[in-house]
C-alpha cells in the first residue's frame, strides 16, 4: 500500500504530517481547499477557540485536526474503519491533542444519538459512492448550534433544492478539480 502525506496548515500543530494510504475510500481535503475553508471560518467566526467541532466521516482527520490546531475547544472525529481509527488515535496521542475525541462508529447512527444543537462546526464528507450525503446533511443540521456552520464536500454543486428542505443555505462555495465544497449555514427566515 502506497502512502503519501498531507499536512496541517495552520495553528499550533502547523506542519504536522498526516500519512494517507492510497485508497478509493479516502479523499483527504487538499491543503488549498482547507486553507480556503479556514479563511472563511475565521472571517465568519473569529473566536474559533470557543468552537465545538464534529467530523462525521473523519478519514485522515485532516479537517478535525486542522480545527483543533486553530484552537477549537472540542473536536469529535467519527470514523468506522478500524485501521483509520487507530491512525487517528495515534496522531491525537502524538500531538497531545486532548481536545480531540476519536469515536469508532457509523457516522449517521452516532449522529442520531448526539444532543441537538451541540456543535458549532460540522464537517460532512461522506464517500461519494454511498448515498450518505443527504442523511449526513440532515444529521448535521440537527446537530448545528445557532450561528454554526456545516462544511460539505460532494461530487457536484449543491443547489437550493438540495439544501432548502433541510433548512440550510449555501454561504460560500468553491470547486477544486472534481470536488465541490460548500460552507452552509441555517436558512434565514
Amino acid at each position: 500500500m502506497t502512502l503519501h502525506r498531507i499536512r496541517i496548515i495552520g495553528g499550533r500543530y502547523r506542519r504536522t504530517q498526516i500519512q494517507v494510504a492510497d485508497s478509493d475510500q479516502l479523499r483527504p481535503t487538499p491543503d488549498r481547499v482547507r486553507e480556503t475553508l479556514f479563511n472563511w471560518l475565521e472571517h465568519l467566526r473569529p473566536d474559533l477557540d470557543s468552537v465545538r467541532g464534529l467530523d462525521l466521516f473523519a478519514g485522515t482527520g485532516a479537517l478535525g485536526f486542522e480545527l483543533a490546531s486553530r484552537g477549537a475547544r472540542e473536536v469529535v472525529l467519527v470514523e468506522r474503519d478500524r485501521a483509520l481509527v487507530e491512525r487517528l488515535i495515534e496522531l491525537r496521542d502524538r500531538l497531545g491533542a486532548r481536545e480531540v475525541e476519536v469515536i469508532a462508529a457509523d457516522a449517521i447512527a452516532l449522529a442520531e444519538r448526539l444532543p441537538h444543537a451541540s456543535f458549532d462546526v460540522v464537517f460532512v464528507d461522506p464517500p461519494y459512492r454511498a448515498p450518505l450525503l443527504r442523511p449526513a446533511l440532515a444529521a448535521a443540521r440537527r446537530l448545528l448550534a445557532p450561528g454554526g456552520w456545516v462544511y460539505a464536500e460532494a461530487d457536484r454543486a449543491l443547489q437550493g433544492s438540495d439544501l432548502e428542505p433541510l433548512g440550510l443555505q449555501a454561504v460560500r462555495t468553491g470547486r477544486a478539480g472534481r470536488v465541490h465544497f460548500h460552507l452552509l449555514g441555517l436558512q434565514q427566515s
